[in-house]
């Protein structure tokens, strides 16, 4: 059985019947007492009515070595999270997640109950840890990259979720050496939880750790299932089943209330910035491209109504469809499967009775897309105006495309495959003539900020994973912004396509998301002003709203 069950049922085993006849491990041991006294501590935690402690004299118990300042509701978080032993802090990116959790590993650790400390997060989120040990301690701590082998002497080691499955012998054994702490940075990527290879390695390697905390601003982005999870790690035995029952009356509101002694949470209001102006533009098709995507949409319907059970083809036809409401020819094969589209200026005249294929490889020379044509416009009209413009697609072909159609204001791109991205990130923040920026939020979605440089983000399409957009709209609002800063951000989608679909699916994401954290800033996103792994971020509704787009849906 899996250990969050066990562990959440040790109460049954009260009443085994031969008790001497019970062996225990003595991990095994140790972590269900553990589990107990971190019970007693959520407990008193959730049925806790009285008003918060008032502030206590944090720095006192970080050691003599911690040299970094805290704003106030830094402080507030830390308190928190020491009060609860462990912990959850969903704050907003650009709050200082890392700095207050260096911070209770300092207290920890000047408390003697920790020696040591294993972050697991993305490649992106080494440098913030790296430049936060060098700003909070007086003597930094020894911290290293975890390279297969644990390096002697580390005080922290840094891996990332992509090694973790292969490292758990070695990592384990690490935690198991000296009394540990673990925290998951960016904990949102293991939501899966045991059914996820992230999830079912950092659940593997949390029970050896004395202390979990975890750092996520979007902690629900699929919903309920993925805040269990995350809790599930923190509170092993405790924290799933206490999500399930404040949710189970369905009041989001009440559910926020009942749960969040367990998290702290620092909201952009908070951190004093103005709103983002956020508007959505649809755009309506030409006529070619409208008869090329409902002949798409004929063919899938009738694939998908076979594959009803299959997650990976239903997201394989996602994929095609989200690629054919930007351009039909992104499907087609070209040379190397990056290669940008070739646009023909002036335009051929469409040929009559032209096979399906033809017209979809050869559209850009029939038409232009109008979503490339709008995003075109934008960033010309911002580069008039001196301000730089992040655009963010799906698709690396797509980012090629705008790189070649955007090529008088000198773009940078990066994406997965891009050799040196730190070069063409120096390039647009200190290039004058780099007025661009091309990514996608897959890539640079996370532990990156582009705030001080840029106030303008276009998105060419989005995927159904409303906290990667989250993400990515966070790279360039967030602390750190002066007070009359404005911040636009530009969502393209055409007219009577998958978009529209994806539109209503992320507010209904968007909106649980805010609701859970009782945050009205994220639900606002959800309700926008009018003017790729495989499957995108599907869930089950997801799935859903797709058969039904494409009349696939048998009820």
């Amino acid at each position: 059985m899996e250990i969050d069950d066990l562990l959440g049922n040790l109460v049954v085993l009260a009443s085994w019947p031969e008790p001497e006849s019970v062996s225990w491990d003595q991990n095994l041991a140790a972590l269900a007492q553990s589990v107990l006294v971190d019970a007693a501590t959520v407990t008193a935690q959730l049925t806790d009515v009285s008003a918060e402690e008032p502030p206590s004299n944090v720095k006192g118990r970080l050691g003599t070595n911690w040299i970094g300042n805290l704003t106030d509701f830094q402080e507030r978080d830390v308190q928190k999270l020491l009060r609860l032993g462990h912990g959850a802090n969903f704050s907003v990116p650009g709050a200082g997640k890392t700095r207050v959790a260096l911070a209770l590993f300092a207290a920890a650790r000047e408390a003697g109950e920790v020696e040591r400390l294993l972050v697991v997060g993305p490649k992106s989120s080494y440098a913030a840890w790296e430049e936060e040990n060098v700003a909070s301690f007086q003597a930094p701590l020894r911290m290293k990259i975890f390279q297969g082998v644990p390096p002697i002497g580390t005080d922290v080691l840094l891996v990332n979720y992509e090694r973790l499955d292969g490292a758990l012998t070695p990592l384990s054994h690490w935690l198991a050496e000296k009394p540990s702490m673990i925290i998951l940075d960016e904990a949102h990527r293991m939501k899966l939880g045991s059914n996820g290879t992230y999830g079912a390695a950092c659940l593997a390697l949390g029970p050896r750790a004395r202390k979990r905390l975890i750092l996520t601003g979007t902690p629900a982005p699929n919903g309920v299932r993925d805040l269990e999870n995350l809790l599930g790690f923190v509170w092993p035995g405790q924290g799933r089943q206490a999500v399930t029952r404040a949710v189970a009356g369905g009041d989001l509101r009440q559910a926020s209330a009942a749960l969040k002694p367990l998290f702290t949470r620092t909201t952009k209001r908070e951190l004093g910035l103005r709103p983002e102006t956020t508007s959505i533009k649809r755009i309506p098709l030409p006529s070619l491209h409208r008869e090329i995507y409902d002949a798409l949409i004929n063919q899938a319907s009738a694939r998908a109504a076979g594959s009803q059970d299959d997650f990976q083809a239903l997201g394989k036809i996602t994929v095609y469809l989200l690629m054919a409401a930007t351009s039909p020819a992104l499907l087609a094969v070209g040379t190397t499967r990056h290669e940008p589209l070739a646009y023909r200026v002036p335009p051929l005249l469409v040929p009559e009775n032209a096979p399906l294929y033809e017209l979809m490889r050869d559209l850009p020379a029939y038409e232009f897309s109008p979503k490339y044509e709008e995003t075109l416009r934008i960033v010309a009209t911002n580069a008039r105006l001196g301000r730089k413009t992040l655009v963010w697609s799906t698709f690396v072909r797509s980012l090629t495309t705008l790189q070649r159609l955007l090529a008088e204001f000198q773009p940078a791109l990066v994406h997965g495959g891009t050799e040196d991205r730190d070069a063409e990130i120096k390039r647009f923040r200190n290039d004058p003539d780099c007025l661009v920026l091309l990514s996608n939020p897959a890539t640079l979605g996370e532990g990156i900020s582009l705030h001080h440089d840029c106030h303008d983000a276009i998105y060419v399409d989005r995927d159904f994973a409303a906290g990667r957009f989250l993400q990515s709209l966070d790279r360039i609002h967030r602390l750190g912004l002066p007070p009359e800063t404005e911040t636009h951000i530009t969502v393209l989608a055409s007219e009577g396509t998958i978009d529209e679909l994806v539109s209503q699916r992320l507010e209904t994401k968007l909106q649980f998301m805010g609701r859970i954290l009782d945050d009205p800033a994220v639900e606002r996103l959800g309700d926008l002003d009018e003017e790729p792994p495989f499957g995108g971020g599907l869930d089950g509704a997801d799935i859903q709203s797709l058969l039904r787009h494409l009349h696939a849906d048998p009820a």
